[in-house]
């Protein structure tokens, strides 16, 4: 699997979160956040900026979800990350 021009193919990370005052929020809860987190799989043909394996937050709204290989895939362009880890 490659992508081609700047979608970068990554594996979404399921989280838990921990507020300051110690309040864990669920999954469901994590969802409903519009910034996802991730692992990169694949980067694209002309991604400069990201590297496979990096852990990236991005835009959920703008990516989509595959099958590829039997795997959930998610592909979203360079330009919908917001943090690379």
């Amino acid at each position: 699997m490659k992508p081609i021009g700047k979608y970068i193919a990554a594996k979404l990370i399921d989280e838990e979160v921990q507020t300051q005052s110690g309040l864990i929020l669920s999954g469901e809860d994590v969802d409903q956040f519009r910034y996802k987190k991730a692992v990169v799989l694949e980067v694209g043909t002309d991604v400069t900026a990201i590297d496979n394996g990096d852990t990236i937050y991005f835009d959920k709204a703008q990516s989509y979800t595959m099958i590829i290989n039997n795997e959930q895939v998610t592909i979203l362009r360079e330009i919908d990350v917001v943090v690379v880890l």
